[in-house]
C-alpha cells in the first residue's frame, strides 16, 4: 500500500462527515465545560445548554455565517460565467505538456484564490478539467492527476487573500471580538511585509515546484474525456424576456459597481482599506457575477449550481458558534489560553498557533468555523503574551489553509468536475503541504 493510499484510509476510517465531527466536537466541548469550569449556578449543565444556545443564535455570527455562504456561492458563480470560461479556454491552449499546464494551471489558481476562495476553488477544477478536454481532443499525453491537484492548490493560499474569513471579518466593524481587539485593518493582516511576502513565494515557488514535478513524473497519458455539451437555446416568450434582458441586468450590475467604486475612491477623504469588508466584497462579487453571466436567468441558473456547495457552512457554523458560546462564557477561554501561555513565549506563540490551526482545520474544515472556535483563545493568549495580535491572526489563517492540502472535504467539488479521486491527487498535494509548510514557517520565524 502506497503512502497517499495510507492517508486516504486513514481520512476514511478516523474521520466520519464533517456535520458529524462538529457534533462530536459539541458533545466534547460540553463535557470539557461540565467537569473543567465552575458556575454558582445549581444546575450547571443546564447553563452551558445556555451558553451553547447563545452562541448557535448570536446575530453577529450569524450575518458571519450569511456573509461566507455569500462569499463561497458568488465566487463559484463568477466561476461558472462564461468570462471566465473564455479565458480558461485561452490558456488552455498554452497547455501542450504537462510540465506548462502544471505550471500554468497552479499560477492562475493560487492568483485567483487570493481574490476569492470560492472563484478559485471552482476556477482550478474547471481549469484543471479544460486542460484534459484539450489533451484528449489534440491527442496529448498528459499526468492528469498532477494538473488535478494544481488546479486544488488555492486552497492552500485563500486564507491569506482578500476574502480571507479572519483576516476580512476583524476589520469589520462591529465584529464578535471587537470588544477586545478593536478593528484590525487589511493593512496589518492580509496587506502586512509579512502576509505580501509568503503570497508572492507561494506564487512564485509553487508553480515552479509542479513544472519539475511534470518533468521528473513518468505518469502521462492519453486522457479520455469529452468536451461538455452547451445547453440548447430555448424560445423566449412574454415577462421571461425581463429574464434574459441583457440591458437591464447590466443597469443593475453597473449600478452596483458605481456604488462600490464610489464607497472606495470618491466618498473617503483618504483611501483605505477599510472599506474591503465581507459585505463589500459579496456586493462586488454580486455585482460581477451578473455583469459577466449578461442575464438574471443566465445568474440565477449559476445560482443553483452553487448553492449546493455552500450547504455545510449554512448547517455547520451555527454548531461552531454553540462551541464558541460555551468556551466563552464557561471560563474555558482562560484554561485554553493559559496552557498557550503556559508552554510558548512571544517567539514561539506564532508557531503554536500556526501548528493547532493546522491540528484543528482536520476537524474543522472552515476558516470561518475555526476563526470561532479558535478566534477568542488566541486573541486572549495573545494579549497575555504581548504578541502582535495581526500576526497571530495570520499564524491561524496559514495553519488553517496548509493542512486543506491533505483534508478531502473542500477537494470534493474539483473531484466531482475533474473525475479524479482523492488517492489521484494526494501524492502531490502532500508535496505541496511539504513546501507549504516550510514557507509558511519561514515567513513566521523571519517577520
Amino acid at each position: 500500500m502506497s503512502l497517499t493510499e495510507k492517508f486516504e484510509k486513514i481520512f476514511k476510517s478516523l474521520l466520519p462527515a464533517p456535520f458529524t465531527i462538529a457534533v462530536l466536537l459539541t458533545f466534547l466541548t460540553f463535557l470539557l465545560a461540565f467537569f473543567f469550569t465552575e458556575t454558582e449556578e445549581k444546575n450547571h449543565l443546564l447553563e452551558i445548554f445556555s451558553f451553547w444556545e447563545q452562541g448557535v443564535w448570536n446575530p453577529k455570527l450569524l450575518v458571519f455565517t450569511v456573509q461566507m455562504m455569500l462569499m463561497l456561492v458568488l465566487g463559484h458563480v463568477l466561476a461558472l460565467s462564461d468570462s471566465v470560461n473564455s479565458i480558461v479556454s485561452y490558456a488552455v491552449k498554452r497547455c501542450d505538456s504537462t510540465p506548462k499546464a502544471a505550471a500554468i494551471v497552479t499560477f492562475f489558481t493560487i492568483l485567483v484564490s487570493l481574490f476569492n476562495w470560492g472563484l478559485g476553488l471552482i476556477f482550478g477544477a474547471i481549469f484543471a478539467k479544460k486542460v484534459a478536454e484539450h489533451a484528449s481532443i489534440n491527442n496529448i499525453k498528459i499526468n492528469y492527476p498532477l494538473i488535478g491537484a494544481c488546479g486544488y492548490s488555492g486552497l492552500m493560499v485563500w486564507h491569506g487573500g482578500i476574502s480571507g474569513s479572519a483576516p476580512i471579518k476583524v476589520a469589520e466593524s462591529g465584529h464578535f471580538l471587537a470588544d477586545q481587539i478593536g478593528i484590525i485593518s487589511q493593512s496589518e493582516t492580509i496587506f502586512s511585509t509579512m502576509n505580501i511576502s509568503v503570497s508572492i513565494l507561494l506564487l512564485t515557488v509553487l508553480p515552479v515546484l509542479m513544472y519539475i514535478i511534470g518533468k521528473k513524473e513518468n505518469k502521462e497519458k492519453i486522457v479520455s474525456i469529452y468536451e461538455i455539451k452547451q445547453e440548447k437555446e430555448i424560445s423566449i416568450i412574454g415577462a421571461e424576456k425581463l429574464d434574459n434582458s441583457k440591458f437591464i441586468a447590466w443597469i443593475f450590475g453597473g449600478s452596483i459597481l458605481f456604488y462600490a467604486f464610489y464607497k472606495a475612491i470618491i466618498l473617503p477623504e483618504n483611501i483605505t482599506l477599510k472599506v474591503i469588508t465581507p459585505n463589500y466584497i459579496n456586493l462586488l462579487l454580486l455585482a460581477i457575477g451578473i455583469i459577466m453571466h449578461k442575464t438574471f436567468i443566465n445568474f440565477l441558473r449559476a445560482v443553483d449550481n452553487a448553492i449546493v456547495g455552500s450547504s455545510g457552512i449554512l448547517i455547520q457554523f451555527p454548531l461552531y458558534f454553540g462551541i464558541m458560546g460555551i468556551i466563552n462564557q464557561s471560563g474555558l477561554t482562560l484554561l485554553m489560553s493559559n496552557f498557550f501561555i503556559n508552554i510558548s513565549n512571544e517567539i514561539t506563540f506564532p508557531i503554536f498557533t500556526f501548528l493547532s490551526a493546522g491540528i484543528v482545520n482536520i476537524f474543522v474544515p472552515s476558516g470561518g468555523g475555526q476563526w470561532a472556535i479558535q478566534g477568542p483563545i488566541i486573541v486572549e493568549a495573545a494579549t497575555q503574551l504581548g504578541v502582535s495580535i495581526p500576526k497571530s491572526i495570520m499564524a491561524l489563517a496559514y495553519g488553517d489553509q496548509l493542512t486543506n492540502m491533505l483534508q478531502p472535504f473542500w477537494a470534493l467539488p474539483l473531484l466531482g468536475i475533474t473525475g479524479l479521486k482523492a488517492k489521484d491527487i494526494l501524492p502531490y498535494t502532500l508535496i505541496l503541504f511539504i513546501v507549504g509548510f516550510s514557507i509558511f514557517i519561514f515567513g513566521l520565524l523571519f517577520f
